[in-house]
């Protein structure tokens, strides 16, 4: 369809995509305006969906600023896990250019937690006890209260790769999906981007500016978060009072800068060691994922991400 993305980075989040629509988007030939749209992936939206594009008119209209030959593209990580955003893509633009990244799963489980954490979709802080919720909130119990997104804290069902690659692979040909190792990324972003780009078909001898977008960070205090954001989001009579002050007697963007620098004063850090224990519970687990992942990608996974040492 015209107007509609020619390529789509589709996930894992903390993988890497953040960065990679980062240095794509500088890039003379591509059109990249607006990341995280959400639109095909409607079984994974956020329960407050609220300046997300509702029908394909209003997701179209996020790309009309695109010159005369650039290749449109968007980036959603939530469109891998998603279990229909595969099919709605191909039925809008069947000959579309899918990108995924993967990560080592029990890395991958660690830094979606951390993240979660940050984002205020999860409270539990330990890794652990938080995986160990996943019964009960399937089943609607200890979730949140404040968040919009409770399909997220379903760790365990993230690390499916092979099921998630699966369902493109169904709608689309091989030669138009890249499935990128997040080590590969992190040991190389310039030569990553680059392999990228010649997969586009666009120039891959530009410049290119390194990037590390959302590094991985715990929260100090869950509760001094929790005051922040409510300040931030005017909630209560005293924080919309205080809010309303500020934003009459403070400019935008000073407002803005002072908040992120307030919040990574107060409540971000350097991540704790991980739980040994934990991790090595998560690599037991997903063994079988990543012998399956190895044979699908025809790559030795297994001896990259030690999995060859877990018994």
């Amino acid at each position: 369809m015209s107007g509609a993305p020619g390529f789509f980075i589709v996930g894992q989040p903390k993988c890497g995509t953040t960065a990679l629509f980062e240095m794509l988007r500088g890039h003379p030939q591509l059109h990249m305006p607006v990341k995280e749209p959400w639109y095909f992936a409607t079984d994974r939206q956020p329960l407050d969906s609220e300046g997300y594009p509702k029908t394909l008119e209003q997701y179209l209209s996020l790309f009309t600023g695109a010159a005369p030959g650039q290749l449109v593209g968007e980036a959603s990580p939530v469109y891998l896990m998603s279990g229909v955003a595969a099919g709605a893509i191909a039925q809008v633009r069947p000959d579309a250019r899918i990108v995924a990244i993967l990560r080592e799963p029990a890395e991958f489980l660690r830094s979606l937690h951390l993240q979660s954490v940050q984002d205020h979709v999860e409270t539990e802080k330990d890794l652990g006890r938080a995986i160990a919720l996943e019964p009960a909130r399937r089943e609607g119990r200890e979730i949140p209260r404040h968040t919009d997104r409770p399909h997220e804290l379903m760790y365990s069902e993230h690390v499916r790769y092979v099921e998630q690659l699966g369902r493109y692979r169904d709608v689309f040909a091989s030669e138009q999906m890249l499935v990128l190792i997040y080590d590969d990324f992190r040991a190389d972003n310039e030569a990553t981007v680059r392999q990228v780009l010649r997969f586009l078909g666009v120039d891959a001898e530009v410049p290119i500016e390194p990037s590390e977008a959302n590094p991985t960070v715990r929260v100090r205090s869950p509760r001094m978060h929790e005051l922040l954001r409510s300040l931030y989001l005017g909630r209560g009579p005293v924080a919309a009072g205080a809010k309303a002050v500020i934003k009459t007697l403070t400019p935008a963007r000073l407002r803005r800068d002072a908040q992120s620098a307030l919040r990574h004063r107060a409540l971000y850090a350097k991540p704790h060691a991980p739980d040994e224990q934990v991790m090595l519970g998560l690599r037991r687990r997903f063994k079988s994922e990543v012998l399956e992942l190895s044979a699908y990608l025809d790559r030795d996974l297994v001896s990259l991400w030690g999995y060859d040492e877990i018994v």
